[in-house]
């Protein structure tokens, strides 16, 4: 009995070794880029959240008040793609847009030119933080 015993002490004492072996050795998860989806609307822009006087011609979005957080994203650049024409730009966060819902973006209005005519008024995007 004291044999049977020894041999599931050993036993148990390889598996906990091996346990932490493989656990050590497992890579870390990469953190993922999240992203974002919604509908595209443009303004005027002027004087925005983030404290800066912004012009029409420049590349700028302004983020639903939850996203915004605060002005947390404050001239951090995001990618923005057209989910019907795979067309993609590049923009800087000004600004918070009130009416936006999650996901939703409003652009100036070379930004959103970029993408479809300002006649159009809206169309679906995908972005994400750079």
């Amino acid at each position: 009995m004291s044999s049977s015993f020894g041999f599931y002490m050993i036993f148990a004492a390889c598996l906990a070794a091996l346990f932490s072996v493989l656990t050590l050795a497992a890579p870390a998860p990469a953190l993922e880029k999240r992203d974002h989806s919604g509908k595209a609307v443009w303004f005027n822009v002027g004087l925005g959240s983030c404290g800066q006087t912004n012009v029409d011609s420049d590349y700028i979005v302004a983020l639903n008040p939850k996203t915004y957080a605060g002005g947390a994203h404050c001239g951090k650049k995001i990618r923005i793609t057209d989910k019907a024409t795979g067309v993609s730009a590049i923009a800087t966060v000004r600004d918070t847009c009130p009416g936006c819902g999650t996901g939703d973006l409003d652009m100036s209005p070379s930004l959103f030119s970029h993408f479809e005519s300002l006649d159009k008024g809206t169309f679906k995007v995908e972005w994400s933080f750079l």
